[in-house]
């Protein structure tokens, strides 16, 4: 079975890596182009070329797909199918319609909860109990095609949404491998989806990282936990905008107004929060500083009581 793999990420490339070590016949990769990062803004490769370069298994990063140019890419490499995970742009239909077996996608979600960008780390921010992985034949429509296979994971009550990440990535390769082993074989099941119940979930960005401290402390630890390891949730401690890293509960009150500093000591900062609770703060990093425990940064910057 002839397979085009397109994705970018690190995410994409776990799901590339299970192909290669199962001896799959990948026969070229698709990625976006390469990006200038870092101070010096010099170019970048995606995770996915290199370790496709690494392999030998040639590379295509075409600008864009409408323009008939990765059309034109698929259709040389006759692909029997096309695997598709995290590749950062919609595929139109001419694309869709090239392989015989169609074009798989690995999604991170439940489906169809959570369509979109940014599906693990809201389902974090939610405060989900669980979520999973969710293979599926990919359609028009963005994150609606017929759902093969989908994996179940707890998640943790102080999980970050980065480790989250890093353990669907390994769930939705090995999913991927058992859907490709199905299809192969010709006994993929296939289960539209109830688009009543579907949810569009919208990118991160640096407007959602300031703690309000009205809300619940399962919400603010939520917050804490799914901006994390970007754009990292941010709170002014007597005056100074640190970010904020981890935090706990407690199991005290207070008459405090929500976002005032309760005590500050030994096991942290705590603040007050909706409904008279309170949360310690036990992990944080101020401007021009490293990361650390809050009690360390309070040993050099004691806040008012």
């Amino acid at each position: 079975m002839r397979v085009v793999f397109m994705g970018t990420p690190d995410f994409a490339a776990a799901s590339l890596k299970k192909l290669i070590d199962e001896k799959y016949e990948v026969v070229g990769v698709l990625t976006q182009p390469d990006k200038p990062r870092g101070r010096g803004m010099s170019l970048q490769s995606p995770p996915v070329k290199l370790l496709a370069q690494e392999h030998g298994i040639p590379v295509y990063q075409p600008e864009k797909l409408r323009d008939g140019t990765a059309l034109e890419i698929l259709k040389k490499l006759s692909p029997d199918v096309i695997v598709v995970v995290a590749y950062g742009r919609i595929l139109p239909d001419d694309v869709l319609a090239v392989p015989r077996l169609g074009c798989v996608n690995v999604h991170g979600s439940l489906l169809p909860k959570y369509r979109g960008s940014a599906p693990i780390q809201w389902a974090v921010l939610n405060g989900d109990e669980r979520t999973g992985v969710t293979t599926m034949y990919m359609a028009s429509e963005l994150d609606a095609g017929d759902i093969i296979y989908a994996a179940e994971t707890q998640i943790g009550e102080f999980e970050t949404a980065g480790e989250l990440f890093d353990r669907l990535m390994l769930m939705g390769a090995d999913l991927l491998d058992k859907t490709l082993r199905s299809i192969e074989a010709g006994t993929a099941p296939r289960m539209p989806q109830d688009h009543s119940q579907a949810t569009l979930t919208k990118q991160l960005d640096k407007s959602m990282c300031p703690i309000d401290w009205t809300r619940t402390p399962r919400e603010i630890v939520k917050q804490i936990y799914g901006l994390q390891p970007w754009p990292v949730a941010t709170a002014e401690l007597d005056g100074t905008l640190c970010k904020i890293y981890a935090a706990q509960y407690t199991q005290n009150a207070t008459g405090k107004p929500a976002g005032s500093i309760v005590s500050a000591g030994n096991k942290g900062i705590e603040v007050a929060c909706a409904g008279g609770r309170t949360l310690m703060i036990t992990e944080l990093q101020a401007p021009g500083k490293k990361r650390m425990p809050a009690a360390d940064y309070l040993r050099g910057h004691p806040v008012k009581l």
